[in-house]
């Protein structure tokens, strides 16, 4: 009987060529789109799973309330983790984990700069078990001047050529040994280093801070089993006020591994979530792209009662009961699903490395993982219950009597589940072509936003090697052979908060107010350099005023949030009073980091604060190319040993963007995908009215109808219902606009253009998907159309 099943909807697939076509196309396109999303999720609910102890590994997150509210922060003192280790039971061990970034390694001739890599604890691969390609476990991370690196590494650095016991330079003085070589990284990991130095190498070189005040690494932690965490954390909150004495420093808590990935923004104090929004929300519209690409089977499958309510009626006359016809039309929805199901894997193998590129990740089909294929079957299992169970009991529901006296529905009727179910697809796609349209206008509203200062023809050169040492000769001739026209040494690159503090002191401050204030700083010329707009006073200029080691800029807010009238002159310390700045001089407002936040207070230091880069303003006398080229010479004659590494500034701006760009082309795809599977449904739904109404057309044209009255007669139909999809997707996309662009403090207005312009896409969409099966229609011959069989 079962062999008789497939044989029967074998020979409907084929007998039906281009319902058969449009069903599986559908279908493919739907389950491919869906595959696609459920890698990814599958990619991001599994971060950091591989680790043995996973159920046992924490971070240490610390706790202040700042502004009134309770911020939480994965930074910590560097005496916090050993102490933890020494002092409670329950901790079976800790390790330290420092990002190192912009190191230069040599090796042989070959030399690399802007390598990512940390400074850890010899537990560090105890606890993360990333594996050895070789190199034996107990020797790692035990000599100060040991490292580990990774296969890629190894490759860049000594090709071919077995890495192990192979020397390093790093910078220009400290060599170290290869002791082991890890295997590729996993792409769903917290770490993404390249290589590992033990923490003795920081400490013999008195890079060591023991200060419990100075929050500034990461700190994991490995509890013992069956540990009470929430105990535990009762007990290790206030650890910090009892080693320093104070009340007003960090509490802690621990956080756990699993929820590193997807919980990681924080509200007063809390877990609220993080990347977990985005999978929930991918969950939802792949559920949605899943159920249009049914919606296209159920439709088609109905539409088509009239020529299968025969072959219906004959069974049950022959004694062929319900539960047969059932069995027979679901047997024919799992072949249909299982053929579009090939379809899909195609498309997916074609799809994964541009998907890949989008999303910027490194995700692979799990071909040679057992729960893939069992999650294949269950797809395929559900996909062919849920697009087959409707129209199996709806067609196995027909009376033989009333088929024969055709007494059942019509393709045509006033209201009917096929056209509540075209109103659900075209509703879904409306409402994500209206997103893809908001997130356009949000990053186009942003990128219009004034960023305060100059991008054109500005740089930022990172301090390495010889640069810091060596800046006022790199700064003297970069002026005077005419390739800037402005240089500023500075902490941070313009485009970067970088630092925050509190309790910063001054004239009139009042009790509890204690705001975050961002933290820049300069030696001279950042006015010049930047373009900034200054508003009164002058630049700093540590050359022509000495005193300026203490002098500071403030940003038009700082001037609002200290509630300065006559800002120039005013004094401002630091909490202790230990070191004082007065103020030379106010910016108008600039962005700094983020285009979609408000502007911080921010207060710019002279000299007398910290350098980790310098800004190079170019002159417009030369092209760019040549005065990279000088500017590369300049740095080379002072800075041998490393390479020219520079950053334009406006694309470091630009790097702003790189989410919300993301999201619009996922919006977009998206959009496409339920549009694109949405129009085959009307494609076939169009043919199928046109075949019911062939009399009814050529009677009408014998009357004299025109082919414009006859087409627009089929059109309106279809046209009314992607109106009310367009009423009923209105609001549902102006709320979900609304709570998404809360996320940003700066952000566009929702016009109403969006809604008109997404339903004009949709009406068009839908006409010229529908003309062609009309103007057929209407252009048949009354006298073909009327003939009598």
């Amino acid at each position: 009987m079962l062999k008789n099943y497939f044989i029967i909807a074998w020979r409907n697939l084929i007998r039906n060529k281009r319902f058969s076509f449009i069903n599986i196309s559908g279908l493919s396109i739907g389950m491919a789109g869906v595959i696609l999303i459920m890698i990814w999720i599958q990619h991001e609910v599994s971060f950091d799973n591989f680790h043995p102890a996973k159920d046992r590994l924490y971070e240490a997150y610390g706790l202040a309330k700042i502004e009134g509210h309770l911020q939480a922060i994965n930074e910590t003192s560097q005496p916090l983790g050993p102490a933890m280790k020494a002092e409670f039971p329950e901790v079976e061990n800790t390790t330290r984990f420092i990002p190192l970034g912009g190191v230069l390694f040599t090796a042989g001739n070959t030399q690399l700069s802007g390598l990512q890599g940390g400074v850890v604890d010899p537990a560090f691969l105890e606890m993360f078990r990333f594996p050895l390609k070789t190199g034996a476990a107990k020797e790692q991370l035990a000599t100060p001047n040991s490292i580990i690196i990774t296969q890629e590494l190894a490759i860049k650095l000594f090709g071919t050529e077995d890495a192990l016991n192979k020397t390093i330079r790093i910078e220009t003085a400290d060599v170290v040994t290869v002791t082991g070589v890890l295997k590729t990284l996993p792409s769903n990991s917290r770490f993404h280093f390249e290589y590992l130095l033990p923490w003795a190498f920081i400490k013999q070189k008195g890079w060591v801070n023991d200060s419990w005040l100075s929050n500034s690494i990461s700190t994991f932690v490995l509890l013992q089993p069956h540990t009470n965490v929430t105990a535990f954390n009762a007990r290790f909150s206030n650890f910090s006020q009892r080693h320093t004495g104070k009340t007003d420093v960090w509490t802690h808590f621990l956080h756990p591994l699993d929820k590193w990935h997807l919980y990681s923004s924080f509200e007063n104090g809390k877990a609220t979530g993080g990347r977990i929004t985005m999978v929930r929300l991918f969950g939802v519209i792949a559920g949605f792209i899943l159920l249009i690409a049914c919606i296209n089977f159920m439709n088609l499958s109905t539409a088509r009662s009239e020529q299968r309510a025969k072959e219906v009626g004959i069974r049950k006359v022959a004694g062929a009961g319900k539960g047969l016809l059932i069995r027979q039309f679901m047997t024919e929805s799992f072949v249909t699903v299982c053929i579009s199901a090939l379809g899909a894997i195609l498309i997916v193998i074609f799809a994964i490395r541009p998907f890949n590129q989008l999303i910027n990740e490194q995700l692979s089909i799990p071909w040679k993982q057992p729960y893939g294929w069992l999650a294949a079957a269950g797809f395929i299992l559900f996909t062919s219950i849920l697009a087959g169970a409707w129209p199996a009991f709806y067609l196995a529901s027909f009376s033989p009597a009333g088929i024969f006296q055709r007494k059942f529905k019509k393709v045509n009727a006033f209201l009917s589940p096929r056209k509540v179910l075209v109103v659900i697809q075209f509703s879904f796609a409306i409402v994500l072509i209206i997103a893809t349209i908001a997130v356009r206008n949000q990053i186009r509203y942003a990128q219009d936003r004034q960023t305060g200062y100059s991008q054109n023809n500005l740089i930022r050169v990172h301090f390495t090697g010889e640069i810091e040492k060596n800046y006022a000769l790199i700064k003297q001739e970069l002026l005077s052979s005419g390739v800037a026209v402005g240089v500023s040494k500075n902490m941070w690159t313009i485009t970067e908060r970088g630092t925050n503090t509190w309790g910063l002191r001054w004239s009139g401050k009042k009790e509890g107010n204690n705001p975050t204030i961002a933290l820049f700083s300069t030696d001279a010329d950042l006015v010049k350099t930047a373009e900034l707009q200054l508003v009164a006073g002058r630049d700093i200029n540590i050359q022509q005023y000495p005193s300026d080691s203490f002098a500071v800029l403030l940003n038009e807010t700082a001037v609002k949030t200290m509630g300065f009238n006559a800002p120039l002159g005013q004094v401002i310390s630091q909490a202790d009073h230990r070191v004082s700045w007065h103020v030379v001089g106010v910016v108008k407002d600039y962005v700094l980091n983020s285009p979609y936040e408000t502007i911080p207070p921010l207060v710019i230091q002279g000299p007398g604060s910290w350098f980790n880069t310098m800004h190079i303003r170019f002159s417009k006398t030369r092209s760019t190319a040549d005065n990279l080229q000088l500017a590369a010479a300049i740095f080379k004659k002072y800075n041998s040993a490393y390479p020219f590494d520079y950053r334009f500034i406006d694309d470091e701006y630009a790097r702003n963007f790189e989410n919300e760009q993301r999201i619009k082309a996922l919006a977009g795809l998206f959009s496409a995908l339920a549009i694109s599977i949405s129009c085959l449904g009307l494609l076939g739904l169009s043919a199928y009215m046109a075949e019911n109404r062939t009399k009814e057309i050529g009677v009408r044209k014998i009357l004299g109808a025109s082919v414009l009255s006859i087409t627009r007669l089929l059109s309106v139909d279809f046209i009314k219902l992607i109106l009310v999809a367009i009423l009923i997707a209105s609001p549902v996309a102006w709320y979900a606009i609304h709570r998404w662009l809360q996320n940003y403090v700066y952000h566009a207005p929702i016009s109403w253009s969006i809604f008109v312009l997404a339903g004009l896409m949709a009406i068009v969409i839908a006409l010229v998907t529908i003309s062609y099966q009309s103007l057929k229609a209407a252009l048949m011959n009354p006298v073909k159309s009327l003939k009598s069989e």
